[in-house]
């Protein structure tokens, strides 16, 4: 490995499993592996990650309603977060060690939110996806292509918005301000987007309630890079309290997301 190639903590992975399932978990079990040059292994990672999230949602959706209702919401991603982490700590946990013993870099947690917030938005679209091949969404007639197509758009708009949030731990201020100014133009267009979706005929109830929570996200992401750009320009810590408190309602979202 190249001594200035960073990897992801198990923390690091364990917070985008939270976020994007075990599928998040296995790129990022994937990248570490790339970075040790280890490209079979990375493949079969994330393949085994793919696997897992298809079998776990299968299981879930196989699962009798009134047995769901019982089980606590944070119980089976408690589970499967537990259960990776320890795959994590088998794999890598002595390079993760040795990496950091040695100083070696890692990526933020920013960067690994970010990716499990993807992964979040794909897992989205092929539930339901799936639930509308299978006939459990009861409107036929909705154009499910349209939908599928404006919401890549979303995707890619999510993705660009989310990049500063790799570097804004070492980003120039003026850059950082500039970008997170993007990333305001960008959700806004997105709930646009979402709203825009809104007006399709014969769309499932199911998406309509989707879509009511991906608006208060933008919503939310909205604030959060405003309130983080007021703090860079005013060069202040005063308002980390409400950052937080921003940056804990949209994790709550993403979860009810899931």
């Amino acid at each position: 490995m190249e001594e200035n190639e960073r990897l992801f903590s198990q923390k690091a992975i364990a917070l985008a499993t939270f976020f994007g399932g075990p599928a998040a978990a296995g790129y990022l079990i994937k990248k570490n592996y790339d970075a040790y040059g280890e490209l079979s292994k990375g493949k079969n990672a994330f393949a085994i990650g793919v696997i897992a999230t298809i079998l776990l949602f299968a299981g879930i959706f196989s699962i009798p309603e009134y047995i769901i209702d019982k089980i606590p919401n944070a119980l089976i991603p408690a589970v499967y977060i537990g259960i990776i982490y320890l795959i994590v700590e088998k794999l890598q946990g002595q390079w993760l060690e040795e990496h950091r013993a040695a100083d070696g870099e890692f990526y933020t947690m920013w960067r690994s939110a970010g990716i499990g917030v993807i992964f979040t938005l794909i897992i989205l679209i092929g539930v339901g996806g799936t639930a509308f091949i299978a006939g459990d969404l009861s409107q036929p007639d909705y154009n499910a292509d349209y939908y599928n197509t404006e919401f890549d758009k979303f995707i890619k708009n999510e993705n660009t918005a989310l990049a500063i949030f790799e570097v804004i731990d070492v980003a120039d201020p003026q850059y950082s301000i500039k970008e997170l100014s993007k990333g305001v133009v960008l959700w806004q267009l997105n709930k646009e987007i979402i709203s825009h979706l809104d007006t399709i005929s014969n769309l499932p109830d199911e998406l309509i309630s989707q879509n009511d929570k991906l608006k208060e996200y933008c919503d939310l992401r909205v604030s959060y890079n405003e309130v983080i750009i007021k703090a860079i320009s005013e060069e202040t810590d005063l308002y980390n309290s409400e950052i937080d408190k921003i940056g804990s309602h949209i994790n709550k979202v993403l979860e009810e997301l899931n």
